[in-house]
């Protein structure tokens, strides 16, 4: 099984609505490893933004699972505009996966332009189409992970489009809510 995954960012510290509060890293963390353990995969395949992105790739790698990245544009940009932008120690985090993603071979730069709004709409496209490619044309089975709120937040919202684009392929779907701090809330 191949699982994709995408999700929140971790809230910025001055946003106006609660989508993924600092304070619920930890349950996510926890629901994640359980998921994955539960679907076994043989790879995950997505991006590696801060919070639910970079969760899931220190999941897998704790799990021994092949991890695939795929990043809009050069690493680089995408860790300022997509990593350390959001409070917490991403940074970090970021710079070790994907030293040795791309030390395996799975770590995937396209050249998208990083001042389009349809780029990360694209990059949805290119992580179920290189979920596809991992398998390389075996019988493998897909999943999809989905880290959110539970609520779009209309045009333009890159994890409600995968979403919409999973279960339009007709692949079944896991979702973990990111917006509750704990399990009790």
């Amino acid at each position: 099984m191949i699982v994709v995954y995408a999700g929140r960012r971790v809230d910025a510290a001055d946003a106006k609505s609660t989508r993924f509060p600092p304070a619920a890293v930890p349950r996510v963390r926890h629901e994640i490893e359980r998921i994955l353990r539960e679907l076994g995969p043989t790879a995950v395949v997505g991006s590696a933004a801060c919070g639910s992105d970079l969760l899931v790739l220190e999941a897998a790698a704790a799990l021994r699972i092949r991890r695939r990245i795929i990043l809009p544009f050069e690493r680089a940009r995408f860790r300022a505009t997509s990593v350390t932008d959001r409070p917490g120690d991403w940074g970090s985090a970021f710079d070790a996966i994907v030293k040795t993603v791309a030390a395996a071979g799975d770590l995937v730069e396209l050249s998208l332009d990083a001042d389009d709004a349809e780029t990360y709409l694209t990059t949805n496209g290119k992580i179920f189409d290189e979920a596809e490619a991992v398998s390389q044309g075996s019988a493998a089975r897909y999943a999809a992970l989905v880290l959110w709120n539970g609520a779009t937040r209309g045009t333009g919202d890159v994890t409600g489009a995968f979403l919409s684009d999973a279960r339009a392929r007709g692949w079944p779907v896991r979702e973990i809510d990111t917006a509750s701090p704990s399990d009790h809330q």
